[in-house]
């Protein structure tokens, strides 16, 4: 059988070049002339490495490599058929009651510690019992959040019609599946992981139920270990990079690995430790030649940022799953144990100059934020990047604004909304904002600078 595998992917590699590959056709080419059914099944399991596609006809015609168009409206939910696959790895290790009793004990006492743990800064340890309680708990946010960040690279055409991820500390494959979900089935994808951990064996259970033209690959070896075969359109570091010893020479490693077209994408919590350890490896690898290219954009030449860089998006959350729901009601908690948010930082680099935002400044009209303390009291006119959503805690709306080139953090205080000044609080997360004759003031008790947002100010969207 294997060399007819062989002989049906030789045919195949020629006739791709010349004509449709019609199984009903070429099998009387193939050693051993197998049955048009085994040829067809022999292409189907080699589309990613023959770069075809099935057409409706039963042909297969190659896949042109070409910018890859995604329909993406955010993520309401988790797959239902995913987390009845989890649950029935729930019922093959503890059972159908696997919430309740000393099962349930476990499970949530599991989850409490992984919350300590992350808050003190330990890394997590995967064994049989962490794995599942981690799949419970973060599964659903990190299918999620990998689907908000990629989208973005897809938006700006710099994912293609075939790809080759490496997916380095995949976990338990909420990032795999988001992947996954996000991308058309005529998409190619060579799908590497990197995984050491039993949190492996709950991925490849998940990878199974994976289409057929997203072909899995996982690697069980630590991140600092493992060496990369070949290059890759996105080096994934999914909530990982703070888990390392060194992350930045681990990163910086893997950058090598990055195609010159693609993207090293690094997705971190929104939590304060995390998001700005995120944003210290970035301006490490920067140091090291690589480029930014979001969400902090250098919109000036020649300067880069040296604020905290504590930066995090906020997108709509989850409805709550039913095995949180099942592992939360059954010790009568009030939503300890069910996580829907969708709250990250992420930072993408790159070999070229391609940016998220790509802007010519007029440097006589507009101020940097690297000047700034010559501003103080003054009105300015300003170009900056919008870097959060609402921060105020029932205060006045308050933004962070950076434009690359800022010493300290900078923020937009909106004191009195006009239609003026609407776009402030309209903008997304990563707009780029023009802002005239705001008052720009110091923050003593937050050490950062505040650009007064009134009525004689105006606010405007760019592109």
């Amino acid at each position: 059988m294997t060399d007819t595998r062989q002989s049906v992917r030789d045919n195949a590699r020629y006739l791709r070049e010349v004509r449709p590959i019609d199984p009903e056709e070429i099998w009387e080419y193939v050693d051993g002339n197998p049955h048009p059914a085994v040829v067809r099944q022999v292409l189907r399991e080699s589309v990613v490495e023959l770069g075809i596609r099935e057409r409706e006809d039963g042909a297969f015609v190659p896949v042109e490599d070409e910018p890859l168009s995604v329909s993406f409206a955010g993520v309401e939910s988790f797959p239902t058929e995913y987390g009845e696959l989890l649950e029935t790895l729930l019922v093959d290790e503890y059972g159908v009651g696997w919430p309740d009793g000393d099962s349930g004990e476990r499970l949530r006492e599991t989850v409490r510690e992984m919350k300590a743990e992350y808050f003190a800064g330990s890394s997590v340890e995967y064994d049989e019992e962490t794995r599942l309680a981690y799949a419970l708990y973060h599964l659903p946010d990190n299918y999620a959040v990998v689907q908000y960040v990629c989208s973005r690279l897809a938006d700006a055409d710099l994912l293609s019609t075939r790809l080759r991820v490496l997916d380095v500390g995949a976990g338990v494959g909420g990032p795999m599946l988001g992947v996954h979900d996000l991308l058309p089935e005529d998409a190619l994808v060579e799908y590497h992981a990197v995984e050491p951990s039993a949190a492996g064996d709950v991925f490849e259970t998940f990878a199974e139920e994976t289409r057929t033209g997203f072909e899995t690959t996982l690697h069980r070896d630590s991140a600092e270990a493992f060496t990369p075969p070949g290059e890759f359109d996105i080096v994934l570091f999914a909530n990982v990079l703070s888990e390392l010893d060194d992350p930045a020479a681990v990163a910086g490693r893997y950058m090598k690995s990055v195609a010159l077209d693609g993207s090293l994408v690094g997705i971190a919590p929104a939590d304060r430790e995390t998001a700005i350890g995120l944003r210290e490896t970035e301006r490490a690898l920067e140091r090291d030649g690589a480029g930014v290219w979001g969400p902090q954009v250098r919109l000036w030449d020649g300067y880069r940022p040296e604020d905290r860089g504590w930066s995090f998006d906020v997108s709509p959350d989850l409805d709550t799953p039913a095995f949180q729901r099942a592992l939360d009601s059954a010790a009568g908690s009030e939503g300890e144990f069910v996580n829907v948010d969708v709250q990250y930082a992420f930072s993408v680099l790159r070999h070229d100059d391609e940016r998220m935002v790509d802007l010519s400044l007029d440097t006589d009209r507009f101020a940097r934020f690297a000047d700034s303390e010559r501003h103080v009291s003054n009105r300015i006119d300003c170009v900056a990047l919008k870097l959060s959503r609402d921060l105020s805690d029932g205060g006045n709306p308050l933004f962070k604004l950076s434009d690359g080139s800022e010493r300290t953090d900078h923020y937009a205080v909106l004191t009195r909304a006009s239609t003026l000044n609407a776009d402030l609080s309209r903008a997304t997360y990563g707009d780029p904002l023009v802002v005239e004759n705001a008052l720009l003031l110091w923050n003593d008790d937050e050490d950062a600078y505040n650009l007064v947002v009134d009525d004689e100010t105006i606010v405007d969207r760019v592109g």
